[in-house]
């Protein structure tokens, strides 16, 4: 149902285990941009839809043209980024003791940037990177600073820790989530349209009433969730700082 924030603030603060599931909605006020979305820019810039580019094929065959998008559309923006009003507040929730865990679908660290521990990244973070031949680790700055696709030392390509599109996640990190989902008194999905799988199905694991959906636009099966605001995450979270 269509709730206002006075009362989604309230079932926020009355809760002592809170777990928050996150989508790309979290980090658009940080200035990082959904990059599976289709706009002007894009279609001048790149050949192929984002959801191609950022997958395991493509990286293989074509990984010069993986790298000039990854790194324009996806590091730029992210290296620069700050964590916003509901990464703050989310930080303030765990510091409290309220909030018992993130899971994110984001690759942009913002979470860990604003001072979070337990954090689930079902889709990786673009913050590490490891060598494909020899295994040896590379900062987001070593990828940026690379001219097109970045080299180790020993020859290997560099590729970023994040699950690609045809990859699979990783299984500790789903069971953990799937353990907190199932815990938790209050579970606040935000940002995201849950049309991402197998991530989106997480939320099926929550067993309590008081899913708490908190989004722009409408997701599926709307009408199955408990509490309901489209609007701007930060008109919430700012309330709970």
């Amino acid at each position: 149902m269509i709730s206002n924030i006075d009362e989604i603030v309230k079932i926020i603060r009355d809760s002592n285990n809170i777990v928050f599931f996150g989508g790309a909605g979290v980090s658009t006020e940080s200035g990082i941009p959904d990059f599976r979305s289709v706009d002007g820019l894009y279609n001048q810039e790149y050949k192929y839809p984002p959801e191609t580019i950022i997958s395991h094929s493509f990286f293989e065959k074509k990984v010069e043209e993986f790298y000039r998008f990854y790194k324009n559309k996806c590091l730029k923006p992210m290296l620069n980024a700050k964590p916003n009003v509901t990464h703050q507040a989310l930080y303030k929730l765990e510091k409290e003791g309220k909030l018992k865990a993130i899971i994110t679908q984001n690759i942009d660290d913002l979470h860990h940037r604003a001072g979070n521990k337990n954090i689930y990244e079902l889709h990786g973070t673009s913050f590490k990177n490891h060598c494909i031949k020899c295994g040896k680790k590379y900062t987001i700055e070593d990828i940026l600073k690379a001219d097109g696709v970045p080299y180790c030392s020993c020859g290997g390509i560099i590729r970023p820790d994040i699950v690609l599109y045809e990859e699979q996640l990783d299984n500790n990190i789903i069971n953990s989530s799937i353990k907190f989902i199932s815990e938790a008194d209050v579970l606040i999905v935000a940002g995201t349209t849950l049309v991402v799988q197998p991530a989106a199905s997480l939320i099926n694991y929550y067993n309590g009433n008081k899913l708490i959906l908190i989004n722009l636009s409408n997701v599926p099966n709307e009408d199955k969730i408990n509490y309901v605001i489209h609007d701007k995450l930060s008109k919430v979270f700012e309330k709970l700082i």
